[in-house]
């Protein structure tokens, strides 16, 4: 959209701005010095939300990750997976891992149950959640699977495996083995 301003108020402008007006349909203006004016312009978007979307944003700070999608005569901001079903996407999912190789003439199971004991006072000081320990010896949090195998070749692979949800544990979990090594388990 677009307009004409005129700086100048006397008659003549104002002859001149109606007949712009008029046989052109350009919108015309002649403030006073000094005034403001508003100037329409296009395309005038209109946006939408759902209630659901509306209250997480404001439940959260006013922080909202989700997808602009353009409809038919507007924008909707929605969830992801709003705008998943929205748009007919199917879900994906990411999963990261992180192997460590230690060794050590100790089972796997007590190499588990170390990790459990020393993850389990780092990862609470950190208030990440305590780490459950299955029945097969597999420890978990939230997705985070920590397994541990005994190598033919000597020692053992202690095997950390998250999806993308989880990345602060995971990788939490996988700088702690980096960093302290078979160290964690012996001390």
């Amino acid at each position: 959209s677009s307009g004409i301003n005129a700086e100048y108020g006397d008659k003549k402008m104002d002859f001149l701005i109606d007949k712009i007006d008029d046989q052109f349909g350009i919108p015309s203006f002649k403030p006073a010095n000094g005034e403001q004016i508003s100037i329409p312009c296009e395309p005038h978007i209109v946006g939408s939300i759902t209630k659901e979307t509306f209250k997480t944003v404001r439940t959260n700070g006013n922080h909202f990750d989700g997808m602009l999608v353009k409809g038919e005569e507007q924008l909707s901001l929605l969830s992801a997976e709003e705008a998943r079903v929205k748009l007919g996407l199917k879900p994906v999912s990411i999963n990261l891992n992180y192997k460590l190789a230690m060794n050590l003439d100790i089972t796997p199971t007590v190499i588990l149950e170390r990790l459990h004991t020393q993850l389990s006072s780092i990862i609470s000081d950190q208030k990440l959640g305590p780490f459950k320990r299955q029945l097969d010896g597999t420890l978990n949090l939230n997705s985070v699977h920590i397994t541990c195998k005994k190598e033919e070749a000597g020692g053992s692979v202690v095997h950390v495996l998250w999806a993308v949800e989880d990345d602060m544990v995971g990788r939490t979990v996988s700088d702690i083995l980096e960093e302290c090594g078979e160290g964690l388990i012996v001390n």
